[in-house]
């Protein structure tokens, strides 16, 4: 069964690998790994309606939901952890689930993936509901764990997205949104932590910041949703008000203590010439989003 999946399968550029040079080897995995970026570039239109169909469940009051069984699971952990410190967000908001729990992100539990009925208890332990989206991680498509809880949420009325790197896998099939870079066997046999993994972290990173950057977290390329909680997060956020706002350093300053810490309104009041009341209120009718509300 194993050897007929792609990931699963040996690649005949590495097959004297044991046997070269140190950087002749190194130049064999760099060469594979550029194939990732390809792999993925292919499925844009897919990962662009899983970023669509992730606002319109966060809009209405849901929340992005990750599962998957070892270096898929821990990805999606990595992912969602995240995204608090980056974009500000409730650290509800994007949540991660490993099989075989928070010890399984420092010590590989492998046996729990094998569990259809494990993913189920997982995903209803996290509290998901038919609001929320789910987003069912394995290189393979086959793993149990994942299949198991991609099908409980579909049986709730939940959208569903399957990233994996088979071509036709199951979860591929089990999915409303199917998004599955090919990026073909591993340099080692079947360690899908290389490639598989590598297209994987960069599907996600598209998901959770396309995500972001559609719900108003970000003007321009700017992390305006960042709060000023520590010295270098304050240095950073009079940095970005003073780059959105054209002003300078020492008035950017001034704004986000007039603005009460909120880099967004401090940069609505300098670039709208209005006080914070007036900002606040024109953010809260633009759902938060700078661009709208000036």
């Amino acid at each position: 069964m194993l050897e007929k999946l792609l990931t699963e399968q040996s690649n005949p550029a590495s097959g004297s690998l044991d046997a070269l040079p140190t950087e002749e080897a190194l130049r064999i995995i760099n060469a594979e790994d550029r194939k990732v970026a390809v792999a993925v570039e292919r499925e844009i239109p897919a990962i662009a309606r899983a970023v669509d169909a992730i606002v319109a469940a966060i809009e209405k009051g849901g929340r992005l939901f990750y599962i998957g069984a070892g270096t898929s699971g821990r990805l999606g952990v990595l992912d969602a952890v995240e995204i608090p410190p980056t974009f500000s967000a409730p650290p509800t908001m994007v949540q991660g689930i490993v099989a075989g729990g928070e010890s399984a992100l420092s010590r590989a539990t492998e046996t729990t993936e094998d569990d259809p009925a494990i993913g189920v208890r997982d995903l209803l332990a996290h509290g998901f509901t038919a609001g929320d989206l789910l987003v069912g991680i394995a290189a393979s498509g086959r793993t149990p764990y994942v299949l198991g809880a991609v099908a409980e949420a579909r049986k709730m009325g939940a959208a569903t997205v399957g990233i994996s790197c088979t071509p036709d896998s199951e979860l591929a099939c089990a999915v409303d949104i199917a998004i599955t870079p090919l990026v073909g066997p591993e340099v080692i046999a079947g360690s899908t932590r290389m490639k598989a993994g590598t297209a994987q972290k960069l599907v996600l990173n598209m998901l959770s910041t396309g995500a972001c950057v559609r719900l108003g977290f970000v003007y321009g390329n700017l992390m305006v949703n960042v709060q000023p909680k520590n010295g270098k997060l304050v240095d950073r956020a009079r940095c970005i008000v003073a780059q959105a706002a054209e002003v300078s350093y020492q008035r950017a300053g001034e704004l986000l203590a007039q603005s009460g810490g909120s880099v967004r309104t401090a940069i609505v009041m300098a670039k709208a010439g209005i006080g914070r009341e007036e900002a606040e209120l024109r953010l809260t009718a633009a759902g938060g989003r700078v661009s709208k509300a000036l």
